[in-house]
């Protein structure tokens, strides 16, 4: 019995699924037929003799699995052959399906012998142990593994191992394809099937949803945002490339900053803005913290910055005399930041504010000056989103702009968009410490780049205001940029 006894309906870009390749995966929003396509190629497969492992990260019960609609589509496509039972499906060639929730049963997944196809639905969840440990357990010869998944948050490990370095292909031409690996983007616009049903869900949900969460949803876009983040992902988009949306130029001073992370198995964050424009955005995962300051600090030096700032807590506590002998002898003007003292300008007033009696100092708004920097940045990037979107004017030197050539611009999108607000009985702002998001059931990798991008963005106001006694100010600072 072949493969074809089985007639398969699927949208044409899925089509190069019936090809061989080591690794599979259909990625995109709800309605592109991901998982009915899967299904059918799997009972085709089950037809054929083979056993079929269908996983997830996480699957406490049968009803957590594709069980249902295998059995479903056994129905709709009216074949005969199968024998649907409580707990797997069995056809009469020898084929049947196996399922497990890959995230704690590492050994029962290498115990599953003679599996040439695995399907893993909502390849979003997958942890990096799973990718790396039980993914090559699927070896036999010429074995396959069927990844379908919507985008979760771009620093998710299936999207920093399979998507995010063919990302820009992905985007321009709907797939990526080498000799071991096919990725292909489908959506509903790509599903001739797609039924009116969800079209009339689709048109409900773009009245009510955010901007952000519709794009996720329906157009596979990466979900960059947790509860109470202060940074929205409408507002991170609008900021790319805002310069040239919104016809500014690039003025101001030059300016490098380096975060050096909190942890040495972290990756180091370093950027660079010319004036309100981020110009390069980057990360370096090897090297001790000693090598990534000299690398930061030549960058900087082939920048021609004018300013170099570095995290001066927790792993930059000890670069100081690094930094010092680097830059001796030259007019680049060297700030440490130093997140967790007050904030800056303690006795002026934090604007915008609605009404003079509201008006609360910085030292009565903000918990400490990571806070502080945090929420400038994101007053900034606000007022970009509604001078793009909504055609307010705003003093260039007062928005925020992103260039789209930024190396590291999806993992920065990640990063800002996922910095919570912690709350505090004092009611004063505060952002999560990186030890905090890390921790269960957040587990955010630490924000390094976005803490490099918040940092370039304070270094002029830390330099100017630094150590200087001023008076109370009741109109807003015309801060440098």
């Amino acid at each position: 019995m072949s493969v074809q006894k089985i007639r398969i309906r699927c949208p044409e870009k899925l089509a190069c699924f019936a090809r061989p390749k080591r690794t599979k995966i259909a990625v995109g929003g709800r309605g592109g037929a991901k998982s009915i396509t899967f299904a059918d190629f799997m009972l085709a497969y089950m037809a054929a003799g083979e056993k079929i492992l269908c996983g997830r990260e996480f699957q406490n019960s049968i009803d957590d699995s594709v069980h249902s609609l295998l059995g479903q589509r056994i129905g709709d496509l009216d074949v005969d052959g199968f024998d649907v039972q409580a707990k797997a499906i069995y056809h009469r060639s020898g084929g049947r399906s196996v399922y497990r929730g890959l995230a704690r049963n590492v050994q029962s997944i290498k115990s599953v012998h003679g599996v040439k196809r695995a399907w893993i639905e909502e390849g979003q969840t997958l942890s990096q142990d799973t990718i790396d440990t039980v993914l090559p357990t699927i070896r036999e010869d010429g074995s396959e593994i069927w990844i379908s998944m919507n985008r979760g948050s771009s620093s998710d490990p299936v999207s920093q191992s399979f998507l995010l370095p063919h990302e820009e292909q992905i985007r321009a031409e709907g797939y990526y394809e080498d000799d071991e690996l096919l990725i292909v983007e489908i959506n509903y616009w790509d599903n001739r099937f797609f039924p009116d049903v969800l079209e009339r869900q689709r048109i409900a949900d773009k009245k009510r949803m955010s901007a952000a969460r519709y794009d996720h949803i329906w157009r596979g876009y990466y979900s960059d945002s947790v509860d109470d983040a202060i940074i929205a992902p409408e507002w991170f988009d609008a900021c790319v490339d805002a310069h040239e949306k919104l016809g500014f130029k690039v003025r101001g001073s030059k300016v490098v900053s380096f975060d050096p992370a909190d942890r040495g198995t972290d990756p180091k964050g370093l950027c660079y803005r010319h004036g309100p424009i981020l110009l390069e955005a980057k990360q370096r995962t090897d090297g001790d913290v000693n090598e990534a300051c000299d690398w930061s600090i030549d960058f900087a030096r082939q920048r021609g910055a004018e300013i170099y700032v570095w995290d001066a807590d927790g792993m930059g506590t000890g670069l100081r005399r690094q930094v010092n002998d680097a830059f001796s002898g030259s007019t680049t003007e060297i700030v440490p930041f130093h997140g967790g003292t007050k904030a800056e300008r303690p006795d002026d007033y934090y604007q915008p504010v609605q009404t003079q009696a509201e008006q609360r100092t910085n030292v009565q708004t903000f918990y400490n000056r990571r806070a502080q920097h945090y929420w400038l940045l994101r007053d900034r990037m606000e007022r970009t989103y509604n001078a793009v979107h909504h055609g307010e004017y705003h003093d260039p030197d007062t928005l925020f702009s992103i260039s789209s050539e930024c190396q590291a611009l999806q993992t920065l999108r990640s990063e800002l968009c996922r910095i919570p607000q912690k709350y505090n009985a004092s009611n004063r702002l505060q952002v999560m410490t990186k030890k905090e998001m890390r921790a269960p059931p957040l587990n955010i990798p630490s924000p390094n780049v976005g803490d490099a991008v918040m940092m370039s963005m304070a270094a002029q106001w830390v330099t100017t205001f630094a150590n200087k006694r001023r008076p109370r100010r009741r109109a807003p600072p015309n801060w440098r940029v």
